[in-house]
């Protein structure tokens, strides 16, 4: 449940705002202020590339608004290319090719002509380029809209040409993932590198280079569906032969990810053309005189399901020894109902709650679309013509481990109703013999997830605290941490569950040893037996977190332990950044980069070549190249120089302080623009569970979000975001214990102004904010943005965007509370901001809106209702028609204004706007925001 309130947040968390009053500290800076002009020519990197060789390095830079520009440089001398490429807002597509010859990007027209086509409702087309990197020579093709290089090292590239006919309409709500969908047919050029020649291939609806390039595979789809098929292309001899043909559809091909081996599937209408039926068609063993074709026609073998059909939107995929095939099935559509169709006035429109459902009604309306379109995935063995159904009704989730002797799957429905009561996602955990179809129980109402080797002969599991590891074959275990003085269990969380496991780091390629965390160090496990080994060692003592290992090769299947690994690391009390060497065969780890900044590596695939991103909250993160010991990298990007001449912050410092009940916490706090030591600045604090990892977050200044820190510190603020921590039972009062601490810590800085502190938060941000309100005077001004407001009423109601129950969030995510509220009223009623509402003095103002699907619209109500009639000063702003967060960017613009007006207001001293201090009768809000409107030139009145 914590993730709905969090996916939200990460866009609010840095929520930016208009600028409207940087004038005051640009004047005392001799820096401008930040226009709409400014924040909208604010650029920013779309994609990089690193080539496989290291000897390129490639990004598309683009402003909020405008167009975007291409960059090619050379990482070992001074050459580098730049090419606009129009609307900065559509992907350029930019990649290199595998050998590092070749560019190509997509390049649009330009942003002011985009914006005048789609007013005009005709297509915006691209044109490809291609760029020979050795000469400069650059080649281009109009309305294309994909670009496909033939394998590692390519001689030939293929274009997708764009089709002016308008998209197809969507499919109704609901409506069954039934006949397969519309063609998109369109030409393919097929151009040449070497000889700078192209020919041009009609009709193709998908394609796809093996993973040499050396075979070209495509479908071929005719209005008349005469011509149908699937055609195969030798793209060293240039001989094309038909690989099959019908007046079928052919949908999903797919090249086998490790070998030469080609699948599709064939679709033809039923006999009562309400349906269409799919085979599979597969070719293996591709040489001279062409592949090997198997097709598995469902209605001419034995063994498949009855009244089941093979699903067409689901990619069949091949084994790893190429003696089976991946797919999907579901039921097949019924037979259309004989007799005259229901007058709708004659139908009642019901819905029918019971309660033994295990999904609320809600629930199953918002998943019927993943209802209807779920397949069961399914297995038919070429080598003894069998066909075997691994995921049934009771066991939906299934994936086969590698090599594709064994599966692993979950059994959840028995469970379900349980689930979407309390939180508590159990299941039993099984593996699959895909021989036979045999599971064996592995778990019983568990919370773990299996994770196979990369061979595939084990899997790695946590029970009781501790990882095993479990043999497919035979089943022997052995548990890996038993005596390991450390914990492989996230031991930090701080919510009513049983503590969730570390997720495992990875295996060796050979799978016979598995890495694990334990939050800090990683440990290396021999599974066969053998003392566990720390090989980070210093991890939990010096408070440095040792992440992810960067992964080079997405193809790579586990850690060559033979060869030293590179993982990311951060310092959990200093906020540093960097990335550490690790020689598996001993213990201890070289730092090779470790920065007061945000911190971000990729690494060439084949070479000792690196490019990173070093960032922090004043600095954009621009980009260096660097060879393996990372001495004197080299800046190969300067995003936004502009940024010097206006009204920047001085940086962020980090606060250390103490709850009220003991707990070590730190905060981030971001400096006004022109700070002078000694000087006490007005501060907004910005709350939401956890924030100070986010010190070195850079926040580009922007007008369409709320409370973005940039904005703030331009403008002579100082912005606060502290950490919070829980105690069960008591998720409002925990805000309190860390929030009030936190701005004290920050005063005693002398940067912090006490007398001249707001407050704003959305979501939980939104409720922690209503209830600080309520138990303290320390803010001047708060906005708390869709606010839970009432713990008792909020616990049983609907969280309409998922259409489950909120009881999951109160007992096993954000809520944090033991039981239901009648088994623990006191606890319910002591946090919940509307019991105290007689206790606020701070000015407030409530953001919801009435169509949001994650906190009730009538959460904000009551309690602005209460607060209204308690005579508090309060006002609450809702834009009708919008969610738990604004989308439409007109009304993000004008939060983001009534907001700063609102702060300046009580802050700064301001004089309030009169929509604040009498608000706007409805008759009188059109002219209300006409007088608003900002000018073309961004300007507001």
């Amino acid at each position: 449940m914590l993730p709905r309130f969090v996916r939200f947040v990460a866009a609010l968390a840095l929520l930016p705002s208009a600028a409207l009053s940087a004038q005051q500290v640009a004047a005392s800076t001799a820096l401008k202020p930040l226009t709409t002009e400014a924040m909208n020519g604010w650029k920013s990197m779309r994609g990089s590339a690193l080539s496989n060789d290291g000897t390129w390095f490639a990004y598309t830079v683009a402003p909020a608004e405008g167009d975007a520009e291409v960059v090619i440089r050379s990482t070992g001398t001074t050459q580098e290319y730049r090419f606009p490429v129009g609307d900065g807002s559509q992907s350029s597509q930019l990649t290199l090719s595998g050998d590092a010859k070749w560019a190509a990007w997509l390049s649009w027209p330009s942003f002011k002509d985009s914006k005048k086509l789609k007013k005009e409702r005709k297509p915006v087309q691209a044109t490809a380029v291609l760029l020979n990197l050795a000469t400069g020579e650059k080649r281009e093709v109009e309305k294309v809209r994909r670009i496909v290089f033939a394998g590692e090292k390519p001689s030939w590239v293929a274009l997708q040409t764009a089709s002016d006919a308008p998209a197809p309409a969507a499919a109704p709500p609901g409506a069954p993932p039934a006949a397969a969908p519309p063609s998109a047919a369109t030409a393919v050029i097929l151009h040449d590198l070497l000889h700078n020649t192209s020919l041009t291939v009609a009709d193709v609806g998908e394609f796809g280079f093996d993973w040499s390039g050396e075979w070209l595979a495509y479908t071929v789809e005719t209005p008349s569906r005469v011509g149908n098929g699937v055609q195969l292309r030798n793209m060293k001899t240039e001989v094309v032969r038909a690989a099959d043909n019908s007046k079928g559809l052919y949908r999903r091909l797919t090249w086998a990810d490790s070998g030469l081996a080609l699948a599709v599937l064939r679709g033809m209408p039923d006999s009562a053309a309400t349906d269409t039926l799919f085979a599979v068609v597969a070719w293996k063993n591709f040489t001279a005189t062409g592949p090997t074709r198997t097709v598995y026609e469902p209605s001419a073998a034995t063994g498949f399901p009855a009244k089941m059909k093979i699903a067409g939107d689901r990619a069949p995929r091949w084994t790893q020894a190429f003696d089976g095939v991946y797919l999907g099935i579901r039921a097949v559509n019924p037979p259309k109902a004989k007799g005259a169709d229901w007058e709708e006035d004659e139908k009642p429109n019901l819905e029918i709650w019971h309660g033994k459902d295990a999904r609320l009604q809600p629930q199953q309306k918002v998943q019927e679309s993943a209802d209807k379109s779920f397949t069961y995935l399914s297995l038919y063995r070429m080598t003894d013509q069998r066909f075997l159904q691994l995921a049934t009704d009771d066991m939906k989730t299934v994936t086969a481990a590698p090599m594709d002797k064994w599966a692993v799957g979950y059994a959840d429905r028995a469970y379900e109703l349980e689930a979407n009561l309390s939180g508590v996602r159990k299941r039993d955990a099984y593996v699959i013999d895909l021989a036979t179809g045999a599971r064996r129980k592995v778990t019983t109402a568990s919370t773990a997830s299996l994770t196979s080797s990369p061979d595939g002969q084990r899997f790695a599991y946590m029970d009781d605290g501790h990882y095993f590891v479990q043999e497919f074959a035979g089943g022997a275990s052995r548990n890996l941490t038993a005596g390991v003085a450390t914990t492989f269990w996230n031991d930090e969380d701080d919510h009513n569950v049983i503590k969730p496991p570390r997720f495992p780091v990875g295996w060796s390629v050979d799978g016979l040893t598995l890495l694990l965390t334990d939050g800090w160090d990683i440990w290396r496990f021999p599974v066969r037996g053998g003392a566990a080994t720390n090989l980070t060692g210093n991890g939990k003592k010096d408070g440095i977190r040792y992440r992810q290992v960067l992964v080079s090769n997405p193809r790579q299947r586990g850690f060559d332990l033979t060869k030293p690994m590179l993982i990311g690391t951060y310092g959990e009390w200093t906020k540093k950044e960097g990335l550490t060497k690790v020689d598996p065969a001993k213990p201890g780890a070289t730092p090779l980069l470790w920065e007061d900044a945000a911190v971000r590596v990729t690494r060439a695939r084949d070479a000792d070549m690196f490019a990173f991103s070093k960032g922090t909250f004043r600095d954009f993160p621009d980009w260096y190249l660097a060879g393996p010991t990372f001495v004197a990298p080299k800046r190969v990007t300067d995003l936004n120089p502009q940024q010097k001449e206006y009204a920047w912050s001085a940086g962020s410092r980090l606060v250390d302080y103490v709850s009220d009940h003991g707990v070590k916490l730190q905060a981030a706090l971001f400096l006004p623009a022109g700070y002078e030591p000694g000087k006490k600045y007005p501060t907004l604090v910005y709350i939401y569970e956890k924030l100070s990892q986010g010190l070195h977050q850079y926040s580009a200044p922007n007008e369409t979000r709320a409370l973005n820190p940039s904005n703030y510190t331009s403008r002579g603020y100082a912005v606060l975001m502290p950490d919070i921590t829980y105690e069960i039972n008591n998720p409002g009062m925990s805000a309190v214990w860390s929030v009030i601490p936190a701005v004290k810590a920050a005063a005693a800085t002398g940067i912090v102004d006490i007398d001249k502190v707001g407050l704003q938060g959305h979501s939980w941000g939104g409720y922690q904010t209503a209830f600080l309100v309520t138990q303290t005077d320390l803010f001047k001004a708060a906005i708390a943005g869709a606010p839970l407001t009432d713990m008792i009423s909020m616990y049983s109601s609907v969280y309409w965007n998922s259409g489950s129950a909120n009881q999951p969030i109160f007992e096993s995510s954000q809520g944090r509370f033991k039981g239901n509220f009648l088994e623990n009223m006191d606890a319910y009623v002591r946090n919940s901001p509307n019991r105290f509402a007689d206790k606020v003095k701070t000015p407030l103002i409530i953001l919801h809106n009435d169509k949001d699907g994650a906190v009730d619209f009538n959460q904000g109500v009551t309690y602005y209702n209460t607060l209204r009639e308690l005579g508090k000063e309060v006002l609450m702003l809702s834009y009708p028609g919008e969610n738990h967060g604004l989308a439409k960017p007109a009304n993000m613009k004008d939060y983001a204004r009534r907001m700063d007006e609102f702060f300046d207001a009580k802050l700064m001293g301001k004089t309030p706007p009169d929509w604040y201090v009498n608000g706007v009768p409805r008759l009188a809000m059109e002219e209300h925001l006409k007088a608003r409107r900002p000018t073309k030139a961004g300007q507001v009145p």
